[in-house]
């Protein structure tokens, strides 16, 4: 009789302890992730790929079928939908607030900024844009957004950070509002070749994973000429040699054709805004591979909003020389085949309203897989991450946002992104 009872409670145990791995093993299966949407767009070649099915592990791409015969129990259904790659911003300021400029900034204090780019990296996300490069921040402000974002603390965009912006004294990159009296100084502001090398070596210390700094100086600076060059060569050449030779990509604000010779010449990775542009910059760019990165929408906001926000009549002039002459210069550029990455000067116009610029891109001579490109793989290519970022293949993270319908036929659609994926972490999923 024992012996009965026995040989029942190790078939019970048995049972149990097979229930278990089962259960075990299922849920192991189950944390990967499928999509399934009725197009993907390769990026590289740019052509749709009909019915994918795409398998995610750990925050990577692990597989991609097309056409499947049945689906996996943890499916994403996106029928309707185009998937594509997290898009990607090479130019924004996630501490900045687009209803504050000129003296109004001057009310906010660095810990205020700092949380006020908690919102924006969210709202930044949420808008499809699942890497940014934040190209100047004060007191390091981005570094703690980044490294708060890689914590898991909060959410936002994958962040490559510039932390404070080099440039001259009394430059576009100074603070440039106060008289005399106050002795305001920017943090990155430096004089000389071995003055750039050490604000280099200062920002690279306090956790910046990119440089930028001012050639030139800009339209929201009080006091500059917005095409008048502000380091000279020697200077700028010190500074991206000492970026370079830490394995750091350089972006340089400019808006004058000098300054954006001298820094092309100078070998930096990216030219930002590059507003008056000749046919030597042109020609010298596709030479040395130079990236241009042209923010061609927010002068509408400049114009139509910028008043109201605080922004200074002496900028609204200088965009109104500006703005025109840009556009027409991207369309020369874009014609000529120079690399082009996408910008959006978010934090001078309002975060999440990223997806603006596409359109205007495509208006002003750019294919909308070209726009398209400029967002993904070639800030991937920029930043050289092509390995993990960029595009959706194997091997790759899983960044993947999703659109509802066809985005190379109506590039709008980018401005109503119904699905974000970062990391296989999902994030936003409209029906």
């Amino acid at each position: 009789m024992n012996s009965i009872k026995l040989t029942k409670s190790k078939a019970l145990t048995y049972l149990l302890s097979t229930i278990v791995c089962f259960l075990l093993n299922g849920n192991a299966l189950a944390t990967n992730k499928y999509l399934l949407a009725d197009a993907m767009l390769d990026v590289n070649s740019g052509k749709l790929i009909q019915q994918p099915l795409i398998e995610i592990s750990e925050g990577k791409i692990v597989s991609i079928q097309t056409k499947p015969s049945s689906l996996p129990a943890n499916t994403i259904d996106l029928s309707g939908h185009t998937l594509l790659p997290g898009l990607m911003d090479m130019h924004v300021h996630l501490t900045s607030d687009a209803k504050q400029h000129g003296y109004k900034r001057l009310s906010s204090s660095l810990p205020r900024v700092t949380l006020t780019g908690v919102k924006h990296a969210k709202q930044t996300l949420l808008a499809g844009f699942t890497t940014v490069r934040n190209v100047g921040a004060p007191g390091f402000a981005d570094v703690a957004l980044r490294d708060a974002i890689n914590d898991g603390d909060i959410i936002g965009p994958r962040m490559f950070v510039a932390g404070r912006s080099i440039g001259v004294t009394g430059g576009h990159c100074d603070n440039n509002l106060l008289p005399y009296l106050y002795k305001a100084k920017a943090g990155g502001v430096a004089d000389g070749p071995w003055a750039v090398r050490e604000k280099v070596r200062e920002n690279i210390k306090y956790g910046a994973s990119v440089i930028k700094f001012c050639a030139t100086g800009g339209v929201l600076s009080k006091g500059t000429k917005v095409g008048v060059q502000q380091l000279t060569f020697e200077e700028m050449a010190a500074l991206i040699d000492e970026a370079h030779m830490r394995g750091l990509t350089v972006a340089a604000h400019a808006h004058g054709t000098d300054g954006i010779l001298t820094a092309i010449k100078a070998e930096v990775d990216s030219v930002e805004h590059v507003s008056f542009l000749n046919d030597e910059a042109i020609k010298l760019a596709k030479k040395k591979g130079t990236y241009f990165s042209m923010d061609i929408y927010v002068t509408e906001y400049i114009l139509g909003e910028g008043e109201k926000a605080g922004i200074l009549e002496e900028s609204l002039a200088k965009e109104r020389t500006v703005g025109k002459k840009q556009r027409d210069n991207f369309r020369k550029a874009v014609n000529a085949g120079v690399n082009m990455v996408f910008g959006s000067d978010a934090g001078v116009y309002p975060h999440g309203d990223n997806p603006k610029q596409f359109s205007r891109m495509v208006e002003f001579g750019m294919t909308p897989l070209q726009a398209i490109q400029a967002a993904t793989i070639n800030p991937a290519t920029l930043l050289k991450h092509t390995d993990t970022i960029g595009s959706i293949e194997v091997g790759k993270a899983a960044d993947i946002v999703a659109v509802k319908g066809n985005p190379l036929k109506n590039i709008s659609l980018l401005e109503e992104i119904k699905f974000v994926m970062k990391d296989g972490v999902v994030y936003k999923q409209d029906k």
